[in-house]
């Protein structure tokens, strides 16, 4: 079982950053067994993969949209995920969530991920 909870989301003026975080309480296998990525879901759109992590840190995947803006980090010792974003646009306005997969390899399938957050909102005014 993973418990995600997402701090870090607010309002931001475009070209302005946030920092997103993902505690993960864990039982049964430890957080750093599971690859760890980002969503979100815009108001009326589906939920759409941002990046994700690969469970020793090793290996990232970005979406297009947002690669060389974003960077995706994890601290195996607190059992937290963060998410740098950096340069952001009015665009990237979402509910951002953080999700748990035990994949046997890194993954931007929505499906995949057995475990997720209640998300955390992000507005970027224009």
């Amino acid at each position: 079982q993973v418990q995600l909870v997402e701090s870090g989301g607010g309002l931001v003026q475009a070209g302005g950053s946030l920092r997103l975080s993902c505690a993960a309480s864990v039982s049964g296998r430890t957080f750093s067994s599971y690859h760890m990525g980002w969503f979100r879901q815009a108001p009326g759109k589906e939920r759409e993969f941002v990046t994700a992590i690969r469970w020793g840190g090793g290996s990232t995947v970005y979406a297009d949209s947002v690669k060389g803006r974003f960077t995706i980090s994890r601290d195996n010792a607190k059992n937290t995920v963060y998410l740098q974003m950096n340069s952001l646009k009015p665009e990237d306005t979402a509910v951002y969530y953080c999700a748990a997969s035990s994949s046997v390899v890194l993954t931007r399938s929505t499906f995949q991920y057995a475990y997720w957050g209640q998300g955390t909102q992000v507005t970027v005014s224009s």
